[in-house]
């Protein structure tokens, strides 16, 4: 039987730009190298590679038409959003099409009674909340990367950011979403009723890294604006202490909008970055925000800060207006790139453990770094255990790469060991491929391998991504290749 790249020849590759450049406009297609250069990676930029094309459609009917001739001709898809991944999902396939779903960027409805916004998939995460704000409303899931990450990569990642502890996933703030199959077949998924019969297929897709089908419109839920919100900010002299404080403050019966966790290494960055007022002496910081009516949090904050105070906490700070508390949390999302400043690069971590294994897990990296001779930030979603420990290396040093690789490879273990899992938010794509195998069964991985041929016989939507593909009718790489460029 032939491979894709033995069915992929010269003629086939002209064939395809021939009928691209049909059906699209010309400044919607990429075909030179240079000009590619932008899409060859996501944020995970140790993997990179290059398409025969990169489009850029303009409506749902050009991405359909741009499916039907890739179907057509057994060429791979991959779909790409804002390119804010940070697990290689988006990356190019170099036998197929990069299909850029950026220009599919309208916002279509919001309507305020039903408290939903229907949306491209282009749309970035933040401009939802802001066309909701003048009905009091807001979209509730929030990565660190919001202002510029799109709603269908949101989708396709099932992302969360600093307040998923108490509104969950995107899975949970989502009502429907169309979808087209690798035929270019549109399929609707989900309803805005609270249930459907049938398999939960809105489950499914949200998280499947394109793997599935390609999302082109999503309906999300919109919540109310709380009357208030405040973060209480403590400063711990030691790991154990923080840690143990994430797990008090669930076990006294409060959940937080969010609480989040940054060692001493992510303090010192974000502080030098953002001037939020971050202790930096501090072992480590936790940022607890509660949200609601003003008598709640009133209650809240002042059990928390006792809470803290009775387990050690060496600092305490309340946010005192709305400024204030924008301040403390742009800290914590500025900390990404805080963190790029004190190094020439960063690989970002997703493992995801259960809250009482905190302490001993931070310890643990703390311990493979001194391990691999490489420094580490730890700055995560504590409240649900989603893990991002930030290892700094250079890029330009093979073997450099080659330990930063192997300690996120250790630490993704770890977090199975402890009864976590690979990820939290982030996918798997390439960067965890090899490391599937570390939690799920031969017989499991069969059955995810089984849906993903149910959906796309030919396995031309993102190949080499998610699922480790063993059989079927065209032959995967583990892992496709690495290319630096200077």
């Amino acid at each position: 039987m032939k491979t894709a790249r033995q069915n992929l020849t010269n003629p086939t590759s002209e064939a395809l730009k021939r009928r691209l450049r049909a059906c699209l406009p010309a400044d919607c297609i990429i075909e030179d190298t240079e000009s590619q250069r932008p899409y060859e990676c996501d944020a995970l930029t140790i993997y990179r590679d290059l398409p025969l094309a990169v489009v850029l459609p303009e409506t749902v009917a050009q991405v359909q038409q741009v499916l039907q001739i890739c179907d057509a001709l057994n060429v791979p898809v991959v779909a790409r959003g804002a390119g804010t991944g940070l697990c290689a999902g988006a990356m190019p396939h170099p036998e197929g099409v990069l299909l850029v779903l950026t220009k599919l960027d309208r916002i279509l409805e919001i309507d305020p009674l039903a408290r939903t916004a229907r949306v491209q998939p282009g749309v970035s995460n933040l401009s939802i909340s802001e066309a909701a704000a003048r009905h009091g409303l807001y979209y509730a899931p929030d990565p660190s990367s919001q202002i510029a990450c799109s709603i269908g990569g949101n989708v396709s990642e099932n992302s969360g950011g600093v307040h998923c502890l108490k509104y969950g996933l995107t899975v949970h703030n989502i009502l429907a979403m169309t979808v087209l199959t690798v035929q270019g077949e549109a399929l609707t998924i989900g309803s805005l009723g609270l249930d459907s019969p049938g398999y939960d297929l809105m489950a499914l897709f949200t998280g499947s890294e394109g793997l599935l089908g390609i999302v082109t419109e999503v309906t999300v839920r919109l919540l109310p604006a709380p009357e208030i919100a405040r973060v209480v900010m403590a400063g711990f002299d030691s790991i154990d202490a923080a840690g143990d404080a994430v797990g008090a403050v669930i076990a006294a019966g409060i959940i937080p909008a969010g609480l989040e966790m940054m060692d001493r290494l992510a303090v010192q960055a974000a502080e030098d970055f953002a001037h939020a007022g971050y202790p930096r002496d501090a072992a480590a910081i936790l940022l607890c925000e509660m949200d609601g009516t003003r008598e709640e949090v009133a209650q809240h904050v002042e059990e928390v800060t006792a809470l803290f105070k009775q387990l050690g906490a060496t600092s305490l700070t309340v946010s005192q207006d709305e400024a204030h508390r924008a301040l403390l949390w742009k800290g914590r999302k500025s900390a990404f790139p805080a963190v790029g400043r004190i190094a020439p690069d960063y690989y970002c971590m997703d493992g995801t453990i259960p809250r009482g294994q905190v302490t001993y897990v931070l310890n643990e990296i703390y311990r493979l770094s001194e391990h691999y001779g490489l420094p580490v930030a730890n700055v995560f979603h504590a409240g649900d255990g989603n893990l991002h420990p930030l290892i700094l290396f250079d890029a330009s040093d093979p073997q450099q790469v080659r330990k930063a690789e192997s300690f996120g490879g250790d630490i993704l273990d770890l977090s199975v060991r402890v009864g976590g899992c690979l990820t939290g938010e982030h996918g798997v794509g390439v960067e965890k491929l090899r490391k599937m195998p570390s939690q799920f069964s031969g017989q499991e991985l069969a059955q995810f391998e089984d849906i993903k041929y149910a959906f796309d016989p030919a396995l031309n939507l993102n190949p080499g991504k998610g699922i480790p593909i063993l059989k079927r009718c065209q032959e995967y790489r583990a892992l496709p290749a690495r290319h630096q460029h200077d």
